[in-house]
């Protein structure tokens, strides 16, 4: 019966106790047995659990009797709350019809908070505000609850009150998920419409497909068609996730489930893709929802040259399981064959070398992460650029765009004069101030990605003292004084450590680079000159000193000019070292450049 379903999501700031929530929800429900029950169940990656964080979103379906004597159906998916995967919520909102949005009793609510509250209101959904953690000592429930009211707009009063540690109230927040949340709209005589929003990679079975069914019917052995890549398949096995697999024989509208039908490669999939009928009535495809686009790149390059293959297998096998990363083959003077990866955040890419690190046991050379530039050229094409080696020559660019983010950052009021050095230093432009409570203030700066994604978030844990918390989104690209900084080393370029940066800002950043180097590149024969460019013009110099010899140590007495002749002779063969001579700049040196703070 449609009217008995509901699916909702839980959305939260990272930390807010959404999987910890989901865990009292089923046993609640008796979904799980306390035997079978642990702390955050559906968090089953590793690193997830190590961590402490969603990265996937997952389902799972329950079963509960109402105080009304009835038995609903009620679907559940857990969603990420840090900001690099805001893409996972955004899917998920697509499989509902409500959302319950979590907020600390403690902290209060948050950036990611308001930013997701913002999703669902998009995505038209029924949003049920519930405060957690009300059984710490340092809970606000009153302050914080009239939080939720100034800045997500739901009434005070009607904020429900949990413990998703001990349990209390969970009774009352499962009869409003049912009181609030509509049923899905959805017909199951209709032809069959059903959305993809989610898919991994299994070993045994090939592709797994979650999907919410939105119209009619899909059975076992019928012939399903997905318009996006234009293929058909044959339903091999379907069912519910109660966490576990749970087969079925059929699925209809308005339930969430998952399909096993013989698929091979991920990329036969389309995350927002529909799924039809082949045989009957083809209903028209759902609208769908855009793939993110990558924010962060940045190069993965094996330590040994040897491992380039069983690299490009690991990222092969990571991306059946994460379809938000891209990457493709690059080569490097400096570091040899590898790849240039594209993330949706510096988390992200940690998340990513992490598990090729751990999962599939790499050693790796991570390059400085970058952000996609773009550059018009004076016949006036625009073309997006993801390592300054792509820039063309300084003569034909008529300007260089980068990319703006509006970020949004939650403080204490005692904070705000730091952050606001800190956003202005990193070239933020100061656009409003929201009061949130009576001690916190949401500042809301428009700032180039390239400023954020290296440290900021670090620099403003310290300014805050680990009060502060920011999200960001997207606005557009826009034209700034930007330039190529290359470093050479003996005159040759190094192309790993080659980087687009402010004009202002450039001879600072070079400067520091080359110091760094000096520090690491071992004295040669010759003398070895490190020097920063912009375009054809040198910035910052160095040089790392010639190893000194004693020719004359010898000659003891006699005339002066046969030293001469041997400090000339010495002269000249250091002179001809230096035409021949090639400089070996050491593993450790990239890492030293690349992993400083400067």
């Amino acid at each position: 019966m449609i009217d008995k379903i509901r699916n909702f999501c839980i959305i939260a700031h990272i930390d807010h106790g959404k999987s910890t929530l989901a865990d009292r929800i089923m046993e609640r429900t008796g979904t799980v047995t306390q035997r079978e029950m642990q702390a955050q169940l559906l968090d089953d990656m590793e690193l997830e659990r190590e961590r402490g964080i969603t990265i996937k979103a997952k389902a799972v379906a329950m079963q509960y009797k109402a105080r009304d004597g009835q038995t609903y159906n009620l679907n559940l998916i857990d969603t990420p709350g840090h900001v690099d995967f805001s893409y996972e919520v955004e899917k998920s909102l697509q499989a509902c019809e409500g959302a319950l949005l979590l907020v600390d009793a403690a902290q209060g609510v948050e950036a990611q908070t308001v930013a997701n509250a913002h999703l669902a209101e998009q995505a038209n959904l029924q949003v049920i505000g519930v405060m957690n953690k009300v059984d710490l000592p340092t809970a606000r429930p009153d302050a914080i609850a009239m939080e939720i009211e100034n800045t997500v707009c739901i009434p005070a009063e009607e904020i429900l009150r949990c413990s998703a540690k001990t349990g209390v109230g969970i009774e009352d927040l499962l009869e409003a998920i049912i009181a609030k949340v509509p049923p899905p709209r959805g017909n199951a005589s209709k032809p069959l419409q059903g959305l993809i929003f989610d898919s991994y990679f299994d070993d045994y079975r090939g592709v797994i497909i979650y999907c919410r069914i939105v119209n009619g019917v899909v059975r076992k052995r019928q012939r399903i068609f997905m318009p996006g890549t234009e293929t058909s398949y044959e339903v091999l096995e379907l069912g519910v996730m109660t966490p576990r697999m749970q087969p079925r024989d059929s699925l209809s509208a308005g339930q969430v489930g998952y399909i096993v039908s013989n698929i091979k490669r991920l990329e036969d999939i389309v995350i927002g893709d529909t799924i039809l009928d082949e045989k009957g009535e083809r209903a028209p495809a759902l609208p769908g929802f855009a793939m993110p686009k990558p924010m962060v790149f940045c190069g993965l390059f094996p330590t040994s040259p040897g491992d380039f293959d069983d690299l490009r297998k690991a990222l092969d096998k990571l991306k059946l399981n994460d379809s938000s990363f891209t990457y493709e083959p690059e080569t490097s003077d400096a570091l040899g064959f590898g790849f240039r990866c594209g993330f949706l955040g510096l988390l992200h890419m940690n998340i990513v070398q992490e598990r090729l690190e751990r999962e599939e046991d790499m050693d790796l050379v991570q390059t400085a992460p970058t952000v996609v530039y773009q550059v018009r050229t004076r016949d006036n094409v625009l073309t997006d650029i993801h390592s300054p080696s792509e820039l063309p020559d300084g003569s034909k660019i008529l300007e260089l765009l980068e990319p703006i983010v509006k970020l949004s950052i939650l403080v204490p009021t005692t904070a705000i004069g730091g952050v606001m050095k800190l956003a202005t230093e990193r070239r933020g432009r100061y656009v409003t101030t929201d009061v949130v409570g009576n001690d916190r203030q949401m500042l809301i700066f428009e700032m180039p990605l390239s400023e954020i994604i290296f440290d900021f978030h670090d620099k403003l844990k310290s300014v805050t003292r680990g009060y502060g918390t920011m999200d960001y989104e997207f606005i557009e690209y826009r034209v700034a004084p930007l330039v190529p900084l290359r470093v050479l080393v003996n005159g040759a370029e190094v192309d790993a450590l080659c980087t687009i940066v402010h004009r202002d800002d450039a001879e600072r950043r070079g400067r520091a680079v080359i110091q760094k180097l000096r520090k690491e590149i071992p004295r040669h024969m010759f003398q070895i000159p490190l020097q920063a460019a912009i375009y054809g013009k040198i910035v910052a110099r160095e040089n790392i000193s010639a190893m000194a010899k004693n020719v004359t140590a010898k000659c003891y007495g006699g005339d002066i000019s046969r030293k001469r002749k041997l400090i000339e002779k010495q002269k000249a063969g250091k002179k001809r070292m230096k035409m021949v001579g090639n400089v070996e700049i050491p593993q450790k040196a990239f890492l030293a450049v690349l992993g400083s703070d400067d």
